[in-house]
């Protein structure tokens, strides 16, 4: 696996500042509400659980799987909802935690369907955030780790075909391993 990493973007160490920096600001502003964490499986489980530890107020956990990827490095534009919520969220404080804002397709839809079902309100948390190549313009990250550049990334959760999600830092794909 780690002969397939062009170069580590960000280190191990830098992620677990960032996450403890988040996890501040966070139990901060949500102090005295009812914070909901809706992990959007599979690449922000290792973020959230991360990210949940360093948290410091009450909070409670639920996960949803949507995909609009598939095994491709670009988004399809297509969004499915393969696993939804387990409970009601009316009057919770939701805070979307995901790997990465890229265009933002998944998650303006995603905010679209929860907003229907009336939680007090909601607000995206994202390990790594891709501005350029943002084409939903109603979708903006309210807590961003790390702004990264437009290149294909791995580990801390984040895969390509369901490989690298294990590695403990955030690395560039080599183009030869998805160009093939």
């Amino acid at each position: 696996m780690i002969h397939d990493i062009e170069r580590i973007l960000i280190s191990e160490e830098a992620l677990h500042e960032k996450v403890q920096e988040l996890g501040r600001q966070i139990s901060e502003d949500y102090r005295g509400r009812r914070l909901l964490l809706v992990s959007i499986l599979k690449g922000s489980v290792i973020f959230m659980a991360d990210l949940m530890r360093a948290i410091t107020v009450p909070c409670e956990i639920d996960f949803m799987a949507v995909s609009s990827y598939g095994d491709g490095v670009k988004t399809s534009g297509e969004v499915q909802i393969k696993k939804d919520l387990d409970r009601k969220i009316e009057n919770y404080d939701l805070l979307i935690v995901e790997d990465i804002l890229d265009s933002g397709k998944t998650l303006s839809y995603l905010m679209k369907v929860l907003a229907a079902r009336n939680p007090s309100s909601i607000r995206i948390c994202t390990l790594l955030d891709k501005p350029d190549r943002r084409e939903a313009t109603d979708v903006a990250a309210h807590y961003s780790g790390f702004q990264i550049p437009d290149a294909f990334v791995v580990g801390y959760g984040l895969d390509y075909a369901e490989k690298y999600r294990n590695l403990p830092y955030v690395g560039i794909l080599k183009p030869s391993v998805y160009e093939k």
